[in-house]
């Protein structure tokens, strides 16, 4: 039976239905500084922390509720004659519902406020009370959440209290919150770039259409603060996303971010499908659809420019899943619309390059993100590229970063040709970028050549020049080859592996 309810809360949605259903059953209720005032405004009979602990608030309201007559009323066990008997002792009175929500740290931090601003919303009392109110669920109800106010007062209108399975869920959700919003905290303090605990803080964005199969479930999660692309992403058109979704419209974005160039790339599979420049986006369109018009069918196109009518008017003439940009003309969005389960993303925000993540059976890996495309540009042959052999070289190195590891990428007038790619050898991707590409000018490699096939079946196909990290310890027989071939070679000392 619930008499007493203490109500504290920063978020005052739908607060009055509740508090005047409370009220409407003889509950008394405590509150504190705003709410105290809001409930008193609203004509909500309420009775001010101060009264019950007699304590006035202090340190400008950081100590009001952290007092013994407030978390002995949550903690004592009823069924237990020595706790209940010492509150009695001390006239305490059990509290029997808490109604918290927190100061928004999520929210704040991101803010252009002051460190000691920030520092001021990061929430201890609130916290205190929800964790001693979950910890004794079986007595007291807990809510944090405004959606949960509405069950709370359907149950209790239906059985006259709120049962012991809501009552749990509620505690756990105390405990789920208060690990993303500790985590959010310490990953505001901590300045470590692997701390001793690795915290995560993600809320649940939305379930989705399914996971990696149709047999899968799947849900997505978005960081609790800061803005990041597929956080803050608008769809404006077509069905609900699924987990493959997500991962390719992640990868063709951060793809096509690689390039200050007006620039179109395709992915399907987690991979790039196509991947070209132009002198606007209806050529780069074209071009990247040119490297397999096959693939591209039921994939992700992804542009780093504004979205135009003619592009749109050519993108519908097959079926693919969804199509990303910076923004779109009004008349490109209705053209897209005339397929109408067509995924339309809207995102103006560019890749934050952060932590990569990658769960295993008992652990996950943890790495930075890889934003360097070479360390040392260097001429390794008696022949040197062109100027514009070198800026096609390193136009397939950047599409070559989010290939599939053992990836070749062989381009013609900034445009991919062929990408072989996630195969256990170099010279199988070679070969099927190859003959994919069939006039290829330059070809990229994300790893070195442990031998000089590569460099061999290259030069059969007419390729001029050739980057790659070097590093092997036969470097010297693909150096050879390609002087031998009359094809200029570049090393990056960098590899660009994408397992």
């Amino acid at each position: 039976m619930i008499n007493r309810a203490l109500i504290s809360v920063y978020n005052k949605q739908g607060l009055l239905e509740l508090a005047q259903f409370l009220a409407g059953r003889g509950v008394e209720i405590i509150s504190t500084g705003g709410t105290y005032k809001y409930l008193l405004d609203n004509g909500i009979r309420v009775t001010e922390v101060s009264e019950v602990t007699g304590f006035d608030e202090i340190l400008d309201g950081r100590v009001k509720t952290l007092h013994p007559a407030i978390h002995a009323g949550i903690l004592a066990k009823r069924d237990n004659k020595e706790h209940m008997d010492t509150i009695k002792s001390k006239n305490i009175l059990p509290i029997d519902m808490v109604v918290v929500n927190l100061y928004p740290f999520f929210d704040k931090v991101c803010e252009d406020i002051s460190f000691d601003e920030k520092i001021e919303f990061i929430d201890i009392g609130g916290p205190a009370m929800i964790r001693a109110a979950a910890k004794n669920f079986k007595d007291v109800v807990v809510v944090t959440d405004v959606k949960d106010y509405s069950p709370v007062i359907e149950e209790i209108k239906s059985s006259g209290n709120v049962k012991y399975e809501l009552k749990k869920k509620l505690a756990g959700k105390v405990f789920n919150l208060m690990s993303a919003y500790d985590g959010a905290i310490s990953n505001f303090l901590l300045d470590e770039e692997y701390p001793e605990y690795l915290s995560l803080s993600y809320k649940k964005s939305q379930n989705l259409r399914y996971g990696e199969n149709p047999h899968q479930s799947a849900a997505y999660y978005t960081e609790t603060v800061g803005k990041a692309p597929m956080k803050d992403f608008e769809q404006l058109n077509g069905k609900r996303l699924s987990y493959n979704n997500m991962r390719d419209m992640d990868m063709a974005w951060k793809a096509v971010n690689e390039f200050e160039e007006i620039c179109c790339v395709a992915v399907k599979h987690n991979t790039p499908c196509g991947a070209a420049i132009g002198r606007d986006l209806h050529e780069a369109y074209v071009r990247a659809y040119e490297c397999d018009p096959t693939s591209i069918f039921g994939g992700i196109i992804a542009f780093n420019r504004k979205l135009d009518v003619s592009t749109a008017e050519e993108i519908v003439k097959i079926f693919v899943e969804i199509v990303i940009a910076p923004d779109f003309d009004k008349e490109a969005v209705e053209t897209l619309k005339k397929k109408k389960n067509l995924r339309i993303i809207k995102c103006e925000a560019k890749p934050t390059n952060g932590y990569e993540i990658a769960k295993l059976d008992g652990g996950v890996l943890v790495q930075s993100a890889d934003t360097k495309l070479a360390d040392k540009m260097k001429v390794v042959t008696e022949k040197s590229p062109s100027k514009e052999e070198m800026d096609n070289l390193i136009f397939g190195m950047k599409v070559c970063k989010y290939a599939k590891s053992n990836a070749i990428v062989v381009v013609k007038d900034f445009m991919a040709k062929g990408i072989g790619c996630g195969q256990v050898n170099r010279i199988w991707p070679a070969c099927q970028a190859l003959d994919r590409a069939k006039d290829g000018t330059v070809l990229a490699s994300d790893a070195f050549f442990p031998f000089d096939d590569v460099v061999k079946e290259a030069a059969k196909h007419g390729i001029k020049a050739i980057i790659q990290p070097g590093g092997s310890i036969r470097d010297a027989d693909s150096i050879k080859a390609c002087n031998e071939n009359g094809v200029s070679m570049v090393f990056t000392g960098i590899r660009h592996f994408k397992h």
